[in-house]
């Protein structure tokens, strides 16, 4: 046996292989969290569904991690009186978060579409994840500001996800639905004790309007005209209450808190759900106050589900179209959408989906001049777009075919959980009947497994709207002597991105403050005007105001144009020209006049 004996040299080599080894790791662990894997500072999950407690606590875990970023407010109370988290996205070093074009993303309006509150809380998470890391996420929260409300409706978020489900979409001030004088005194009740509101159904042979589908005894199957079943439903699972005769027709709330808005907003009579005046209910208050504070916001996006769909307004067509330029806005950013959703449709909402009169996205673009989009999210397409139906040539359309597919998926993918069998039951009312049927969250809701797909995607489409905000900038300067201390001036003033900075139907209605110019240093202004094209002779187009160093531009700025404004100035030294759109930011640009 021989023994080795390491040197000096080798002694060396050794130290600096281990130095090599030491910055190479280093290196790998950079090139992990710039990588398509990256290493998380929260290292967040995202498979379940949070109530409210949850949602508050995750927000603050947020700002504590990123507090240089995020700032979270309570913008005010629920009518049940739980906080209305909003969360500020903002880099100061850049600016103030009014100073920016703002992007506003709201979620859960109705307390049983709760996918969107996730989406939000992930777009947080992934904003800051990657700030720094990705260049155009850096970019994003560099130039914008954004304002984040994960539960409009938590209240109703709360009821759906901690109790039986029933009765979630709506808010809960008390109404009385069915005009008894008494108020939310007769809803579902779980009778059977296992957490569920499910469906009823009673056996009445040769009585009845359903049979028990030939394809699947789970599904109740509607009998075709003049033929009779074995079967009648009786809706949800309840009591008469109230000693009505009636069961479970005044459940808790009963309005719609996406019927409570200003524009166009309709009474109860002919919008079910709208409440007494709008901006009745303390949520769509509290929301509208918060915008109203902050003008500065120039994108709006309001999760819904479900159906896949990308909305615009009008909510009713009694509304007419909107103006041609606004138009090729949403138009542009609706159908890119398409590509980024697979299973969405971008559609006008009274066309593509119901008459809305009151809706929260008439308002934003009505009211306040945002181009708004409302994302139903989740098309049941993606899940139950089942091969057993295609080679069967089912329509996968009729309701047998969908209770099919949900049946299916269940089966194989859930493993049975999603659906309850139907069991005997004695009712107080109905005599012996079956209860079962599908849990709260199926065919609505997607599956949690599907949920990162639809969370990123639908963040993404609202980075891209985000993106396309104004964002306002100078470009090229000159500075022509004429004749003494008598200079020419031209500025070049851009709105790089699609949106104006005030859209067409804003300047209709009056409801956005004109743009401004405005002029700083020892100058006097002789002339101001607009350069029809800089590239040809010919002559410049005379502003016609008073106040010359201040020029308000009631248009505002289009998108993806460039526009120059021409000076005649007698002066010398510093002349400052600074362009205020409450929707693009403020920009401005130094010369010097010698």
């Amino acid at each position: 046996m021989t023994t080795k004996f390491f040197g000096p040299n080798v002694l060396g080599f050794a130290v600096a292989a281990l130095v090599l080894s030491t910055v190479m790791a280093a290196s790998g662990t950079e090139a992990q969290r710039r990588g398509s894997d990256p290493e998380h500072t929260l290292d967040l999950t995202w498979d379940r569904w949070l109530d409210h407690d949850e949602i508050g606590e995750r927000m603050k875990l947020m700002e504590r991690t990123w507090p240089e970023f995020l700032d979270l407010q309570s913008i005010g109370m629920s009518y049940g009186g739980r906080e209305m988290w909003l969360m500020t996205i903002n880099n100061p070093a850049t600016g103030p978060d009014d100073s920016k074009a703002a992007m506003m993303i709201e979620a859960n309006v109705h307390g049983n579409e709760i996918q969107g509150a996730e989406v939000i809380l992930y777009t947080i998470w992934y904003l800051m994840e990657n700030y720094g890391l990705i260049d155009d996420v850096t970019r994003l929260v560099d130039q914008r500001a954004f304002y984040l409300l994960p539960s409009v409706n938590p209240d109703g978020r709360d009821y759906f996800l901690d109790e039986t489900g029933s009765g979630g979409r709506t808010g809960h001030i008390p109404v009385d639905s069915d005009g008894d004088g008494a108020f939310d005194e007769d809803g579902p009740n779980d009778l059977n004790g296992n957490g569920l509101i499910e469906q009823i159904r009673k056996y009445t042979p040769g009585e009845g309007t359903h049979r028990l589908s030939a394809l699947d005894p789970r599904i109740m199957e509607r009998v075709p005209p003049g033929e009779v079943g074995d079967w009648v439903l009786l809706g949800s699972e309840g009591i008469d209450d109230d000693g009505d005769g009636r069961v479970n027709e005044d459940p808790v709330g009963g309005y719609d808190p996406n019927r409570n808005y200003a524009s166009d907003w309709q009474p109860n009579y002919i919008q079910g759900g709208s409440m007494n005046y709008p901006f009745e209910l303390p949520e769509a208050r509290a929301i509208n106050d918060f915008m109203m504070a902050h003008p500065n916001i120039a994108g709006f996006q309001t999760f819904h589900n479900s159906g896949g769909m990308i909305l615009r307004g009008p909510g009713a067509a009694w509304q007419g179209r909107y103006p041609p330029a606004d138009i090729r806005v949403y138009d542009e950013i609706g159908e890119f959408g398409e590509r980024m959703l697979p299973y969405y449709e971008y559609l006008v909402v009274w066309q593509g989906l119901y008459t809305v009169h009151g809706g929260s996205i008439d308002w934003t673009n009505d009211g306040l001049g945002i181009i708004s989009y409302s994302n139903e999210l989740w098309n049941g397409g993606q899940y139950f777009n089942s091969p057993l139906l295609q080679e069967q040539q089912e329509d996968p359309r009729q309701p047998i075919a969908g209770q099919r597919s949900s049946l299916f998926f269940d089966d194989f993918l859930e493993f049975g959980d999603e659906f309850v069998e139907w069991a005997p039951f004695d009712h107080p009312q109905f005599g012996q009947v079956e209860l079962g049927g599908f849990k709260k969250l199926t065919r609505r809701v997607n599956p949690r497994f599907m949920s990162m797909e639809l969370f990123h995607r639908n963040m993404s489409f609202t980075l891209y709207h985000a993106d396309m905000m104004p964002l306002m900038s100078m470009g090229k300067t000159t500075v022509e002597r004429l004749a003494g201390d008598v200079h020419r001036v031209r500025v070049d003033i851009i709105n790089e991105r699609l949106i104006p900075t005030i859209t067409f139907r804003a300047r209709e209605n009056n409801v956005v403050r004109p743009d401004l110019i405005t002029v700083e240093g020892d100058v006097e202004i002789i002339a101001v005007g607009w350069v029809v094209n800089k590239n040809r002779p010919g002559p410049t187009q005379l502003i016609d105001q008073e106040e010359l160093d201040r020029i308000m531009v009631r248009s505002g700025h289009a998108g993806r144009t460039t526009r120059t404004i021409e000076y005649l100035v007698r002066g010398s030294g510093e002349m400052t020209v600074t362009y205020s759109a409450l929707k693009g930011g403020t920009v401005s640009t130094t010369v010097e006049l010698r």
